[in-house]
């Protein structure tokens, strides 16, 4: 099976030509307006593990074991999903996929146990019952193949595909003298096809503007799913697809609307941010246990799992203003995290709302954004200060030169007890010195949490000081700079940006420009909503206009550098 799949190295960077509807489209209700921008390119793109995890979860069931056949991606331009549009896969990848389309092959066709209460998945996955368990029956064969084959290709198989899947059943049965073996080799088959694999973005003429390209209707479908629900369609978004549905201003409102309203939308809005504030260090993130001993791993899952209940519950499911995520005091807790913070809790994860004179205040005061953008021992202004710029406004700082001294960091001098004292002496560097003027004043002002994100007051003796600026807005804690973070314009165009990049499945272009001034000027006007943002962008007719990648004036490179400062930045 394994031979299908080598395939896919081939496939990147190819555009296909693909059926679909040729109704003629208008603009959609709610699109924002780019009257001066024709769309983006076509892709062919790796699905990302969690979107493999989740299309799989979806056909198949939430409690099948799926495994790990995916390595991690590379991040671009500010996202690893982006990093998806470049990447082949590896010998050592297909290996892996082979065992693990081998493993849920098996789960599908299995019977169950009477005697251990385990239900029969075939039972409520293959919608047909053989004549004979023991020998093949094309007519159920081609009735699961069609079925399933939709869902996994994301779009109606042809006949004639259905029938080599068919006829591999059938062959599978007699060699085996089992029908759901044979069966099994067709999944393993499908999961293992580089168009299951790949998410390829097929064209089609635009017949409504001659000599150019649009997605075509399935592949509109998946575009629109796996950027809303980080998975491949359901059965009834291919079938609005077939309908032509998609092409039709009230119909096109009308998917994007249903989607948006799913309990899918969860899932899509947790992969987005989990990818956008970089979570996936997540696992690998070690702190002393000499130090914070209070860190185990239960913590760390939690704080990653706090902030993401925080911005479904604060940005989905209250419809809160974007900007507000770095002022408000509302959360989630669990008694893991309790720990760390200091407060009292329940079993479970409980609402909870930090006093008003608390300087818990906004993501950057979570456990999340402090432990992940510190050191294993100690905190770092600068790496807070850094992941702020990068993650938050989309602004690239360069990274240290080679042969930077850090000595000084690591505190020799004993009259050096806080972080701004070292990194003031550190600063008498000239080549440190200038980007550590756009990391430590943010950074610094988060010094009252240390490495693991507990509050103090003091370091080794000495009273911290946590006034600061950010691009000249003073403020004298975190509460102000959660305050300057809310304010600054950069904050949400960042988002803007971060967001189109992942709905369109790879990096952004120059060309790009007008449609994120559009939207970013639509999101502010929708009040910095994002659903709003996501209805937008799935609705505007940019979001499935193709150009070809020759129209790109220049790769993009998802950071806009701070202005006027040219050094490097150390640790």
């Amino acid at each position: 099976m394994a031979s299908a799949a080598v395939a896919v190295l081939g496939l990147a960077g190819c555009s296909q030509q693909g059926a679909g509807s040729s109704a003629a489209k208008a603009p959609a209700a709610g699109a924002a307006q780019v009257s001066d921008y024709s769309g983006t390119v076509a892709r062919v793109r790796r699905m990302t593990p969690e979107q493999y995890h989740n299309t799989v979860a979806y056909i198949f069931g939430n409690d099948l074991e799926v495994g790990a056949p995916f390595a991690p991606l590379r991040r671009t331009d500010g996202l690893l999903a982006s990093g998806a549009a470049s990447v082949g896969i590896t010998t050592g990848e297909l290996q892996q996929l082979q065992r693990s389309a081998s493993a849920i092959a098996a789960q599908v066709i299995d019977k169950g146990s009477i005697e251990q209460n385990t239900p029969s998945r075939r039972d409520f996955l293959i919608p047909c019952k053989p004549a004979d368990e023991t020998a093949a029956d094309d007519a159920c064969a081609t009735l699961f193949v069609k079925s399933m084959g939709r869902l996994l290709y994301r779009r109606p198989l042809p006949e004639a595909r259905v029938a080599e899947f068919v006829a591999g059943a059938r062959k599978g049965a007699s060699d085996l003298k089992n029908f759901y073996s044979g069966l099994a080799g067709v999944i393993e088959g499908m999961l293992l096809d580089p168009k299951v694999l790949l998410i390829a973005d097929l064209t089609e003429p635009d017949p409504t503007h001659p000599g150019k390209q649009r997605l075509d209707a399935y592949s509109l479908a998946s575009r629109l799913s796996f950027f809303l629900w980080d998975a491949a369609p359901d059965d009834q978004l291919i079938k609005d697809a077939e309908s032509g549905l998609l092409f039709t201003a009230k119909g096109r409102a009308k998917v994007v609307d249903r989607m948006l309203a799913s309990p899918r939308l969860e899932a899509g809005v947790r992969a987005f941010f989990d990818d956008m504030f970089g979570f996936e260090d997540f696992g690998n993130l070690a702190k002393d246990a000499s130090v914070y001993p209070m860190m185990t791993g239960a913590t760390i899952k939690d704080a990653r799992e706090q902030t993401l209940r925080t911005v479904i519950d604060q940005l989905v499911t209250r419809k809160m203003d974007y900007r507000d995520i770095y002022t408000s005091r509302q959360t989630f807790m669990s008694p893991a995290l309790a720990t760390v913070y200091q407060v009292p809790t329940k079993p479970g994860w409980v609402p909870y709302e930090f006093p008003a004179d608390s300087p818990r205040v906004g993501l950057l005061t979570q456990i999340s954004f402090l432990a992940l953008h510190a050191h294993p021992a100690r905190s770092s202004p600068t790496y807070r200060g850094k992941a702020l710029r990068e993650r938050l406004l989309c602004q690239k700082v360069p990274p240290p030169p080679a042969n930077v001294d850090f000595s000084i960091l690591e505190n020799p001098n004993p009259l050096l007890k806080t972080a701004r004292q070292r990194l003031e002496a550190h600063r008498a560097n000239p080549v440190c010195a200038g980007c550590h003027k756009i990391t430590d004043p943010m950074g610094l002002a988060l010094e009252n949490f240390d490495g693991a994100g507990r509050f103090r007051t003091a370091e080794k003796g000495a009273d911290i000081d946590t006034s600061g600026a950010l691009d000249g807005k003073d403020f004298k804690d975190v509460v102000g700079l959660g305050q300057a973070m809310h304010d600054h314009p950069s904050l949400t165009s960042c988002l803007v940006r971060r967001v189109y990049s992942y709905a369109v499945g790879g990096p952004l272009s120059s060309a790009d420009d007008p449609a994120i001034t559009a939207l970013n000027t639509a999101f502010g006007q929708s009040g910095y909503k994002l659903p709003s943002l996501m209805r937008m962008i799935a609705a505007s007719d940019a979001f499935y206009e193709i150009v070809e990648p020759a129209a790109e004036t220049k790769a993009a490179q998802g950071s806009s550098p701070v202005p006027s400062e040219p050094a490097a930045v150390t640790k």
